[in-house]
């Protein structure tokens, strides 16, 4: 794990093709521009975690029905 100290319009670089630039800190956020190729996934860990939560639903729903038929 890497932690680093970074100022408004400073960027960061993950590998050769990832930029990561600091927009504007505020007391409860902190807005970035990710700049990166098309293929690279870019999501909130909010969103992966809700993605995942999902995809459990709809598993569990479909054990449930494959319960109800046997």
């Amino acid at each position: 794990m890497l932690r680093l100290s970074v100022s408004r319009d400073e960027y960061l670089m993950v590998g050769t093709e990832v930029r990561i630039t600091v927009l504007k800190v505020n007391e409860r956020s902190v807005e970035l521009m990710i700049d990166a190729p098309r293929e690279v996934n870019v999501a909130r860990g909010k969103a992966i975690r809700k993605r995942a939560a999902e995809k459990e639903a709809l598993r569990m729903k479909s054990a449930a029905k494959e319960d109800c038929r046997i």
